[in-house]
């Protein structure tokens, strides 16, 4: 075993993508360590959304290994298996039970939820109250727990998905767009949550908004047709000249 693979969280080494000849990933290769957080920007069409395919399973690759906790290979897992393992993701969309508080969305996401009657229509123990009064806490909507989901703002909803993932207890949450569509107090306090979270677990978040990168202060990858065209902090790579011909701009 490697050096990086045995000190790796997530080690993709030559991920190779394709879908009708056009190679979504090509020889992509990428290293996020225990406690870490890394930022993934790129123009449309670079990769990203394929690369966290790959690494929930959604997607197989054609060729290269994609290894989790240095143990368990990703690529002959399902969905179902990897997410067990500790691999949450947040699509850029919400999906939360509208129809329930935030309380219930948060009840029903523990990892030790018995289904949603089993769940709802039983007594909810200490432990569960605890639990759910500490995820309430993380993402700022202690006052918003008897509210229903279908009443929040589209900041709250992005905040309540994030409760529901942190209730399965991952090591390593993928976070797509968190802010997209977010007033610029939401962002902050977006921000300033993914920093709370990144406290005890590892964090990989996809995002175009600079400022929002810039307030996270993290190791940034910049992905190209499908390969990292460069990574370092954001002054680093903002002043890279072809990150800024494909990307940023001037």
């Amino acid at each position: 075993m490697t050096l990086e693979l045995s000190r790796s969280l997530l080690y993709l080494d030559d991920i190779t993508v394709s879908f009708d000849g056009f190679k979504a990933l090509n020889a992509l290769s990428l290293l996020i360590e225990p406690g870490e957080m890394r930022a993934i920007i790129g123009p449309n069409g670079a990769g990203k959304t394929t690369m966290m395919d790959v690494i929930t399973g959604k997607t197989r690759p054609d060729e290269g290994s994609a290894m989790f906790a240095g143990r368990h290979d990703l690529t002959s897992m399902d969905e179902a298996r990897i997410a067990n393992l500790g691999i949450g993701r947040k699509f850029q969309k919400p999906t939360v039970f509208e129809s329930h508080t935030v309380w219930d969305n948060l009840l029903l996401a523990l990892k030790d939820s018995r289904g949603v009657f089993g769940t709802l229509f039983s007594s909810t123990s200490a432990s569960q109250k605890e639990a759910i009064e500490e995820l309430l806490e993380t993402v700022h909507l202690t006052d918003a727990s008897m509210a229903m989901a279908a009443n929040l703002s589209h900041g709250q909803k992005q905040w309540l998905e994030i409760g529901m993932l942190l209730a399965q207890d991952p090591q390593l949450l993928l976070v797509d767009e968190p802010v997209a569509g977010m007033t610029d107090a939401e962002t902050a306090q977006t921000a300033q949550l993914l920093r709370k979270i990144n406290e005890t677990r590892s964090v990989v978040v996809v995002e175009h908004d600079m400022t929002f990168v810039r307030d996270l202060d993290v190791k940034v990858t910049v992905l190209h047709e499908g390969s990292v065209l460069a990574d370092g902090s954001l002054d680093h790579i903002s002043s890279n000249e072809r990150v800024i011909e494909v990307y940023l701009g001037r």
